[in-house]
């Protein structure tokens, strides 16, 4: 997800309502398995490029005023367990699951 921003095709589904359940089950594994580093890199960086960070795992920052610095992320056991769901649901769910995992399309 890195530099990529969402594709055009599902920003387009976005816009018009239509977004598919393969849409939000990869978007699921990418929180539950996405890496922190970019989230790292925000706090210890100097002058991080903001718009080249993966941000999404990040809920909350803060910084009191003797420098310490918190930052809190998703809770992936949450997002596991919703993809839990979402595989349990049916063998199809369970097929769209795997193939989300994998970066593949809907067949």
């Amino acid at each position: 997800m890195k530099g990529k921003g969402l594709d055009k095709e599902l920003r387009q589904r976005i816009r018009d309502g239509t977004v598919r359940r393969q849409d939000v089950t990869r978007r699921l594994a990418e929180l539950a398995f996405g890496q922190v580093n970019d989230c790292v890199r925000l706090v210890l960086e100097a002058e991080p490029e903001l718009e080249k960070l993966d941000l999404s795992l990040l809920c909350e920052v803060k910084r009191n005023e003797k420098g310490t610095v918190e930052v809190k992320l998703i809770d992936r056991l949450r997002v596991l367990e919703q993809l839990a769901r979402v595989a349990g649901e049916d063998k199809e769910g369970l097929d769209l699951f795997l193939r989300a995992l994998q970066g593949g399309e809907e067949a």
